[in-house]
């Protein structure tokens, strides 16, 4: 019953409607009140069709708003959204309404005393917002205001946290300006709130909500410093609140800023002594490296509707070197034949004194070192070092040919500049150990050594950077010894920076020995510039000593005996026998070495152990993301990772990975997919059905990406898919009879004959009913396949396989699929008219005389539904339609109710009832 049927009850007086509406609405009876408060949405309906009428009721409504019972108020807030829908739809009779009477009661609510009453009136205010009911003009003027005070500093702690909350939530409905100037200050604020540490978690978890609201330029200038200062709060669960909006910050925010203040801000939540800190941070991470994707670099674009794309990467973008003049065929005859990477904006840098090869390199490390990786850009530039000019590739001792690997020679193309960024990557270019991943002191040591070798091109004291190298580990390791106890990482880190310590100690004893060997006895004696080699030379050595260190650190144990310092030369020539790709192991520049070096630890035992037992399924889940980012170039990164994830123990892990292999594919394309993708993939093809279903449910996807010959080798294995561990699990064969139609197009016909046909009669004769019905799709697209390429022979024979199988079928259930499948093969019209009456069409009209209603019943819906519909047989001198229309009467006459209202139906008077009929028969 309607409330206003209820006001209209008998023995009300004489009272009219709104009289007896306001008598109600301010009852002493609190029943009274809120039945009026509940039923306002249909009583302003009713009210509607006068407007004074309906604005009276308004009046109304604003007096009982104000009802000291907080039920009442509650109950009448609760009903403001339909009713500001009801007037959205009605806004040209009912103008301002909603703002001068609805809009005023929710803010008010904002601050009423009791609790219940105030999260009503927010949980109302952000539907308003959401479905656009308030203008921009009404925020601006009556919510902001209210808001603001309400998170002053002075306000109520209470009030405040349910503030910040609706402010952040305001931000996304609002335009940029308005947010800069009124929400944004007061948000900078509440971020550094030392008094209530909720309001720094509201304002933490919102985080990336604001950025996205106010841009780059505002949150580079007003958010990251206070994100900073967020990261580094006392309380565990506000880094927590940071590590998992990290990825939305960081994409408001520019490449510059990404690299050189939230890579390192995310290493130390990454070490976070708390470990629910630290896990929230590695499960974050893949997130957070896929930011630094760069489209026009690596030449795989995300298309709006969620496909990848593959472009040729931009010219110098995904090169590190440019192809040399025509003439030459090397990269070091002109200034122009090798360029620094145009990625970002670096100052220019002095190059006076140099040669072409030398002034590229100090260009290339110099730049990144300012970007506050040093440490691993200097091995890369080390590591491409040979690709400069034949002078400055003669300052290096390099490896003799009949040392190296067999399937590992570089070939006449590695001494020039690669052509394409294919060639980019060799087995030649790199060779060297890389270095290992250390701490953040460590790198701005490292740093600082750096710095003046590289603008100076000169070399720094010996004794001086051993001592400065000794007193820094020393300083760090001193402030780590209290926290040795307490966390894993810190005692690796100590480990780590001890092994540093003795290796400054033995480079500082050493260092005279070293330096007539380091630069000068392997220049080349056809060098036409000899000023230009001594100082790439001297350069070279400084770089050689960096990564005999480095080696030195890796290679370091507690137990080993450090009495004996090996020369660098003979250290390194030490590591080439191993293969070649553990030596260029995971360099890349794409993203901050020391994120790929978390990223790819995460399949460490130990982590699970001291961060998170799912930490392999969280690196398997976004892996997909983070080769994306660095590219197909810098797959090498991430091979070891993946097969290591690819043999967990976990099927979760497996699956996962399972599940986005075919999106693994397309951005690796077919040559690393055969390479290092096909024998995974062979391996989930023998895993647990959790695991092969990731695997059918993009079966397609991926075979699609194999070279045809490739794809081949699967036909066999797809028949493996229709034996499951658990013969319950019917879904299993329903996704492989979905697969299947799909993937009809990637075979020949004849394949198709041999191999998929026979699937799909063993899936038609399945015990669940799904399975048959979308298998009898499957059968009529393989015999559309047949005649589409004019392969008649195989159609025909699979058409007399069908008559066979189903048609003469023992079982009722097969003499009915055959009657779907005819009606299918006419509507699809995949097969010539001639070919089916002559073929099919007498097989189908002998099932007029089965025993079971249900055929019949197919029967009937074939020819009347589908056949006579069909212009070939309509055709008066058609010899066939004389035929079809005395099986139809003969089944209108039919005893059963059924059979004879489906040959009678006509079919423009069905409906979907009759649909249901069918169904619940069948």
């Amino acid at each position: 019953m309607r409330l206003t049927a209820f006001l209209d009850i008998p023995g009300q007086g004489n009272l009219p409607p709104l009289a007896r509406l306001e008598k109600y609405a301010f009852s002493e009876n609190v029943f009274n009140r809120q039945i009026i408060a509940r039923g306002l949405n249909d009583i302003l309906r009713d009210f509607s069709n006068n407007e004074e009428d309906f604005l009276m009721v308004m009046e109304i409504v604003v007096r009982l708003s104000e009802d000291a019972e907080p039920t009442v108020r509650t109950d009448l807030v609760e009903q403001i959204p339909p009713i500001a829908v009801f007037l959205q739809e009605n806004r040209s009779n009912f103008p301002g309404v909603l703002a001068d009477y609805l809009t005023p009661i929710v803010v008010r609510y904002l601050t009423d005393p009791n609790n219940q009453v105030r999260k009503s009136s927010q949980e109302v205010l952000l539907i308003l917002l959401e479905q656009d009911l308030i203008s921009q003009h009404d925020i601006e003027n009556k919510v902001c205001p209210i808001l603001l005070a309400l998170s002053a500093p002075d306000s109520d702690d209470e009030y405040k946290a349910e503030a910040v909350n609706i402010i952040c939530k305001l931000a996304s409905v609002l335009n940029k300006s308005t947010v800069e100037r009124l929400l944004l200050p007061r948000f900078c604020e509440l971020c550094g709130d030392g008094k209530l540490f909720q309001v720094r978690k509201v304002c933490a978890t919102n985080f990336g909500d604001i950025c996205h609201a106010v841009g780059q330029e505002a949150t580079e200038k007003f958010l990251i410093p206070k994100f900073l200062e967020l990261c580094s709060d006392n309380v565990w669960g506000m880094r927590k609140a940071c590590a998992e909006c990290f990825m939305a910050v960081s994409y408001s925010a520019s490449p510059e800023v990404r690299r050189a203040q939230l890579s390192p801000l995310f290493i130390r939540l990454i070490s976070d002594p708390c470990r629910w800190v630290r896990q929230a941070a590695f499960q974050f991470l893949g997130p957070f490296i896929s930011t630094f994707a760069n489209p026009p670099r690596a030449g795989l674009y995300i298309g709006e509707d969620g496909p990848l794309s593959i472009r040729p990467p931009a010219r110098g973008l995904d090169s590190d070197f440019t192809p040399g003049s025509p003439g030459t065929g090397s990269c070091g005859s002109t200034s122009s034949a090798c360029s620094a990477r145009p990625v970002r904006t670096e100052p220019d840098l002095p190059t006076e004194g140099t040669s072409a090869g030398t002034s590229n390199f100090l260009c290339r490390s110099s730049s990144c070192g300012m970007m506050g990786n040093s440490v691993e850009d200097s091995a890369l530039a080390g590591a491409e070092l040979t690709g400069l000019s034949p002078e400055a590739s003669a300052t290096l001792k390099l490896p003799e040919r009949n040392d190296l690997p067999v399937n590992s020679h570089p070939g006449p193309g590695s001494w020039t500049c690669p052509e394409s960024p294919e060639d980019v990557f060799n087995n030649f270019l790199y060779w060297r150990t890389p270095l290992p991943d250390i701490s953040k002191d460590l790198e701005e040591l490292f740093l600082s050594e750096a710095g003046p070798r590289e603008k100076g091109c000169s070399r720094p004291e010996p004794v001086q950077n051993s001592c400065v190298a000794r007193s820094e580990i020393q300083k760090v390791l001193d402030s780590l010894q209290e926290h040795v106890m307490d966390d894993p990482d810190v005692q690796a880190q100590v480990q780590v920076l001890s092994a540093a310590l003795r290796a400054a100690q033995l480079d500082s004893v050493n260092e005279p020995a070293h330096q007539p060997t380091e630069g000068l006895n392997e220049v080349s004696a056809s060098d036409p510039s000899p000023a230009s080699d001594n100082q790439m030379a001297l350069s070279a050595s400084s770089l050689q000593k960096e990564l005999s260190v480095a080696r030195i650190l890796q290679s370091t144990d507690p137990g080993e005996p450090c009495g004996g310092v090996r020369d660098p030369l003979e250290t390194e020539q030490r590591h080439l026998p191993a293969p070649l790709e553990e030596n260029k192991s995971k360099l890349q520049d794409v993203i901050p070495q020391p994120l790929l070096d978390q990223y790819v630890s995460m399949t460490d035992p130990a982590r699970a152990q001291t961060v998170d037992t799912d930490i392999a399924k969280h690196c398997a889940y976004s892996l997909p993301g983070v080769a994306l980012t660095l590219g197909r170039r810098n797959w090498h990164c991430l091979k070891d990772t993946y097969e290591t994830l690819a043999s967990d123990m976990q099927w979760k892990v497996r699956r996962t990975l399972a599940f986005s292999i075919h999106e693994l594919a397309a951005i690796l394309g077919d040559q690393l997919t055969a390479a290092d993708l096909v024998p995974i993939f062979n391996g989930f093809l023998k895993d647990l059905d959790e695991v092969r279903i990731g695997i059918l449910k993009h079966l397609y996807d991926f075979l699609k990406l194999l070279h045809e010959d490739k794809r081949r080798e699967y036909l066999y294995q797809l028949q493996e898919f229709v034996v499951t561990d658990n013969s319950r699990n019917w879904r299993f064969r329903y996704e492989l009879a979905e697969q299947l139609i799909l993937i009809l197009e990637l075979y020949n016909p004849h394949d198709v004959y041999d191999y998929l046909m026979h699937i799909a009669l063993k899936l038609c004769a399945d015990k669940v009913s799904e399975v048959r019905w979308i298998s009898f799709k499957l059968v009529v697209a393989i015999l559309q396949k047949f005649y589409s390429h004019s392969e008649s022979a195989l159609g025909l024979a699979f058409v007399h396989e069908l008559i066979v199988r189903f048609r003469h079928c023992a079982k009722w259930v097969g003499r009915q699929a055959f009657a779907f499948i005819c009606q299918a093969v006419v509507s699809e019209e995949c097969i010539p008219a001639d070919q089916f009456v002559e073929h099919l069409l007498p097989s189908l009209l002998s099932l007029v005389s089965d025993p079971v209603p249900n055929v019949r019943v197919l029967l009937a819906r074939a020819l009347r539904q589908t056949l006579l519909e069909k212009a070939y047989l309509r055709n008066a001198g058609n010899p066939h339609l004389e035929v079809i229309e005395e099986t139809v009467l003969a089944l209108q006459s039919d005893p059963d109710p059924d059979v004879s209202f489906f040959a009678t139906l006509q079919p423009k008077r069905r409906s979907t009832a009759d649909s249901r009929v069918l169904e619940e028969r069948n």
